[in-house]
């Protein structure tokens, strides 16, 4: 077996080989027990107040039976819009709960980008914070959405927090734009508060759920560029939290018995987070530290100022703007015992800087949206930068793939490709799409391009795919060009990732004009309309021709080769 798994001799000590995807029927079973054993823990812990798993777990159970008060049938898709707050944590567990299904929605969607998603779910209710109900305004007609929550900023705070809260969001920052959701065809508009004292009269009744029921709709544009939902089911969820429980095991296990703190900086509607901060958190009764808005490095400095934190999953954006702030050095980082990488590659220089700080190494991972997401992962006890993202997971097969989907030797340049509970069942309606990426004995074709070393280390040496990786983010080109094309002064357009030291990369756009007079300025702006801010074009080129096949094709990674080249 070892020799057919190289990767199971090099890993730290207590690692297991498998896991067993069968502990739990579900992510509720899990859920409830852990409400149940860590009743008195702080589950979450948002701007200075805190909630005790007790406390979510009654929550949650309360906006269950309001869903189900409203004759939602089991398997109904329930859409969440909303930045890292204590209601995105009430509402997952709600709607799993109730025996629905979870669509993360990136909050920042423009109106043309949440109709899509909105659409293609067939969600029939939705939970959003106000900040963003504007967007939902636009295009909640023209969707089978009947039932919508909104939360405020404050509803969860104290009473007096939670108003002067409220009151400096909607009228000193001015971040809630002016909105009425329509009612028509019986829509039904509802306040966060008003749903749970509502559901706390009504009958909450726990369904049957089965393993291989979906539990999460989470949007991806996979191999190619059509926003589709990845198809987890409570199997591969569960599989993930306890394959990553059982890789960061025997370093977590240092703290003994004590309450883990773990900074859920990452948005909770990208699967890194949902996985490692949420769910693999309530697993082993840690407490989430919920940072609404990463970007503001001043506020979540300030915030992890309070906070004696053990475990700090985020991208390499994030490290690095953190570890180069002059007052985050500042910080107690005694208590750190794991800061986890994915999203994107962490760069070298971000790596060491960071273990500089904070005396805790980036250990990186590498997973999608896909595999729920984590596949592979580098040792914790690795102090040095390794650029490889390790190796695969407990019960998690990588195999090296050439185009014809033969398993290539070690040190073969191939398509990393993953088998493992943690796979998906496949794209949500979309039988052709799921074809492309599944081979015949049940892995799953990433697109990235990798090689495997002797001891089962995985690297990746290059992307097969045109997608664009923005701060973890995954920008799609085809969604990009589409957009630009729709410019009245654009002829034709390409776009592609160019190098970025802030994101990683950031979005080019190569643009021939029909219009002369098109300036940058109003192609940018443009952009900005159609799409969320991490997918616009952060350079636009102007030129007479693009590079295209002798079929007309336009020839992207001459672009991209030639930009390298410069």
């Amino acid at each position: 077996m070892t020799a057919a798994k190289p990767w199971l001799a090099h890993y730290e000590p207590g690692v297991p080989a498998e896991i067993n995807p069968n502990e739990y029927t579900s992510l509720v079973d899990l859920l409830d027990q852990s409400f149940k054993q860590f009743a008195n823990r702080d589950m979450a812990a948002f701007m200075d107040a805190r909630w005790t798993f007790a406390q979510v777990d009654d929550l949650s159970r309360a906006l269950a039976a309001w869903f189900q008060s409203k004759g939602l049938v089991k398997g109904a898709r329930i859409a969440l819009m909303m930045p890292n707050t204590p209601q995105y944590v009430v509402a997952i567990a709600a709607v799993l709960r109730a025996g629905y299904v979870v669509v993360n929605v990136n909050p920042l969607y423009t109106p043309r980008e949440l109709e899509h998603q909105l659409k293609d779910a067939g969600a029939e209710a939705i939970v959003i914070l106000e900040n963003f109900a504007v967007t939902l305004q636009e295009v909640v007609v023209r969707t089978n959405v009947k039932h919508v929550v909104v939360a405020s900023m404050g509803d969860m705070l104290p009473w007096l927090k939670g108003t002067i809260v409220n009151f400096v969001v909607r009228k000193v920052k001015k971040m809630v734009p002016a909105f009425k959701i329509p009612t028509s065809g019986g829509r039904q508009v509802v306040a966060f508060n008003d749903a749970i004292t509502q559901g706390r009269s009504a009958k909450y009744t726990r369904p049957k759920i089965a393993s291989t029921d979906v539990a999460f709709l989470q949007y991806t544009g996979g191999t190619t560029g059509v926003s589709k939902g990845a198809t987890l089911l409570h199997r591969n969820v569960v599989a993930n939290i306890l394959q990553n429980e059982a890789w960061f095991k025997p370093e977590i296990s240092k703290l003994g018995d004590a309450q883990m703190t773990v900074v859920c900086a990452l948005p909770l509607y990208h699967i890194f987070a949902l996985t490692v901060c949420y769910f693999m958190a309530a697993r082993m009764g840690s407490m989430n530290l919920l940072i609404p808005n990463p970007r503001d490095l001043p506020a979540v400095i300030e915030t992890l100022k309070k906070y004696k934190v053990n475990q700090f999953p985020a991208v390499n954006t994030l490290f690095n703007a953190l570890a180069n702030h002059p007052d985050f050095a500042k910080l107690d980082f005694s208590g750190l015992k794991v800061s986890m990488g994915g999203g994107m590659a962490v760069q070298q220089a971000t790596a060491e800087k960071w273990m500089k700080v904070t005396g805790c190494p980036i250990v990186e991972g590498y997973g999608l949206s896909e595999t729920s997401p984590v596949a592979t992962a580098n040792r914790l006890d690795n102090k040095t930068f390794t650029g490889s993202i390790g190796y695969p997971l407990p019960s998690t097969e990588i195999a090296i793939l050439d185009d014809d989907g033969n398993h290539l030797e070690i040190g073969g340049v191939g398509e990393i490709s993953i088998r493992g509970p943690q796979v998906m069942a496949g794209y949500w309606n979309r039988a052709d799409e799921t074809a492309k990426v599944m081979t015949a004995d049940g892995f799953f074709r990433t697109g990235d391009i990798g090689v495997m070393d002797p001891t089962g280390q995985v690297k990746i040496v290059d992307r097969k795919k045109d997608m664009i990786l923005v701060s973890g983010f995954n920008v799609y080109p085809n969604e990009v060009e589409q957009v630009v094309n729709m410019h009245p002064g654009v002829l034709e357009c390409a776009a592609v990732g160019v190098p970025d030291e802030k994101s990683g990369e950031a979005v080019k756009i190569y643009v021939v004009r029909k219009d002369e007079a098109l300036t940058e300025a109003a192609l940018k702006s443009f952009c900005h309309e159609q799409l969320t801010g991490y997918k616009c074009p952060k350079y636009i080129e102007f030129r007479a021709d693009l590079p295209k096949t002798n079929v007309g094709k336009i020839l992207r990674r001459e672009l991209r080769d030639e930009k390298k080249a410069a």
